[in-house]
């Protein structure tokens, strides 16, 4: 069943349930009792009634927002008929369509005489309690930003150094969630602004036992909508981990932000560290720097934190060695930055730490290795391939036709199974794809390389394979704020003091070019105004109040 079907259905649903719930209300308020199973156009009628904007009805209805606003409306309702008792707004919160009922069918119910209790109001009362139906600015504000946060932009923070050192860890992204065409929300029942799971209440650190912050039995089918463009090599995306284990929903998995090496249909291949599309070397861009692993043995102890402040970016392992000596493992380091280290006085010996050729990253969860761990072994599994030498990997685009046995079924079977939702099993050793013996599967939608730039720090497509076009949620627009040693550094002995970045702050994201304009100045110009504004015209009301 399609997209729009499918909501079709619910809201279907939710008016029978609505009509039921009410329609005795409806006929008691001058209407035919036949409206209040119509969408939209019953909580038109029930805004129209209580006096608050009309076209808020537009919203009843919408994924993630029309929850919210539903309960408003029919708060609303309910203090209409003189239920405005904390149990009351409870319980029309918690149980609506059960409370509401158990209201529609009492015999005593009768309309409020709103203006009973406003008779001794002042004008200026009237206006205020008018404003404070609608449960608040704080409702207002959270309606607000749910729409703008489940429909124009999402806000992201960058946690790791896998795009060191063109995204820095501590740095809050806007994403534009219509890059590539807006794909609609697929979990319409959800807590705004949560991703997928409300806190950690379970074993700490595992996501499975955590309360989740959508409905998971509420779904609608992945649909993309005005979409004009797709991602291009080397854009800056954010999509939804492919193999997230917890989250069914594919808008609800972990967002996950890598730069697109490759497209559908390229040859993707990692020969010594070193990164090739399609045979040739990459295109390196004016924001990016080449960077990789080093082992350091010193005689005396380094100064880190000067170092750090030097260059900037600088996660590293230190071990005191038995001689007296130190060992250090610096991650992300560009050419220039080696070359300066090497050069320091304590340092004996620097060397780029490379993986050997043809050996496998294969790691497993238990002594005995029989359960292989997917999430940090090279994919697919059964290729000589680590994180330094890997492929040449086609990235499979629609409409390809690839050969399905033994040796290619470990490449393509999240594709088969968990990204083209079919079913997938080995019987008597032979494969069989929705029940029926198969040698080769044709691809349904296309897929993507995304790759770190710090490619010796970055979980990426290396180990979690190719990402299908249904978890794309869009591009980061700009950098919105940056702080440093906001998130702490698993990866590091030394830990980065905390300083906000004001030459980050209202930076583009995308556009490649080494050295990007800051635009905070500007933002800063807009809230001045903004609350500037808001200050006289109090001031003035103020003012023409006290005049009259």
């Amino acid at each position: 069943m399609n997209y729009f079907l499918t909501y079709t259905v619910y809201v279907l649903i939710l008016s029978i349930l609505m009509g039921i719930s009410t329609w005795k209300l409806f006929k008691k308020m001058g209407y035919s009792p036949l409206f209040a199973f119509i969408p939209f156009y019953n909580y038109f009628i029930i805004l129209k009634e209580t006096k608050h904007p009309k076209w808020w009805a537009i919203l009843s209805y919408l994924p993630i927002v029309g929850p919210i606003m539903m309960s408003v409306f029919h708060l609303y309702l309910m203090k209409k008929f003189g239920k405005s008792l904390f149990k009351d707004q409870i319980l029309t919160v918690i149980l609506p369509f059960i409370y509401m009922a158990t209201v529609n069918y009492s015999k005593d119910v009768e309309l409020e005489d709103e203006n009973a209790n406003n008779l001794f109001l002042t004008d200026e009362e009237k206006e205020a309690k008018k404003k404070d139906t609608f449960l608040g600015s704080i409702t207002f504000a959270v309606v607000f930003a749910t729409i703008i946060h489940v429909f124009v932009t999402q806000p992201f923070g960058i946690p790791t150094g896998s795009m060191e050192r063109t995204l820095l860890v501590g740095d809050f992204l806007f994403v534009n969630k219509w890059s590539y065409g807006y794909r609609l929300p697929m979990r319409p029942l959800a807590i705004p602004f949560l991703q997928g799971t409300i806190m950690d209440t379970g074993q700490k650190g595992n996501p499975k036992d955590d309360p989740k912050s959508y409905v998971d039995g509420v779904k609608l089918p992945y649909t993309r909508i005005l979409q004009f463009n797709k991602p291009q090599k080397n854009d800056v995306v954010v999509f939804n981990y492919p193999q997230d284990s917890v989250h069914t929903a594919i808008d609800r998995k972990d967002p996950y932000v890598k730069r697109c090496v490759a497209t559908a249909g390229d040859t993707f291949e990692m020969r010594a560290g070193r990164l090739f599309v399609n045979g040739k070397p990459e295109t390196v861009l004016g924001d990016q720097e080449v960077q990789h692993r080093y082992i350091v043995t010193t005689e005396n102890q380094l100064d880190i934190p000067t170092l750090y402040k030097a260059y900037g970016f600088l996660p590293v392992q230190e071990v005191q060695q038995p001689n007296g000596g130190y060992l250090y493992a610096f991650q992300g380091l560009t050419d220039k930055t080696a070359k300066e280290i090497k050069e320091l006085p304590q340092v004996i010996d620097m060397k780029e730490d490379v993986s050997i050729k043809g050996e496998a990253a294969v790691y497993y969860k238990d002594e005995a290795k029989t359960k292989i761990d997917t999430t940090q072994s090279i994919f697919p599994i059964n290729k000589p391939w680590n994180q330094d030498w890997y492929g040449p990997l086609r990235i499979p685009k629609k409409g390809d036709v690839v050969a399905i046995n033994q040796e290619t079924l470990p490449m393509y079977q999240w594709i088969i199974s968990e990204y083209e939702h079919n079913s997938l099993e080995k019987k008597n050793g032979k494969i069989l794809i929705n029940g029926k013996e198969a040698n080769q599967y044709t691809i349904q939608q296309d897929y993507y390389m995304m790759v770190g730039d710090n490619r010796d720090a970055s979980l990426d497509a290396r180990f979690f394979g190719f990402v299908p076009e249904e978890n794309i949620v869009g591009k980061p627009m700009f950098t919105w704020m940056s702080v440093q040693g906001v998130f702490p550094d698993a990866s590091s002995t030394y830990q980065a003091p905390k300083k906000i970045r004001w030459e980050r702050m209202f930076k583009a994201t995308n556009t490649g070019e080494s050295n990007k304009t800051s635009y905070w100045w500007i933002a800063a110009m807009i809230l001045i105004l903004f609350f500037g504004w808001d200050y006289f015209m109090k001031l003035f009301r103020k003012e023409k109040t006290e005049n009259n």
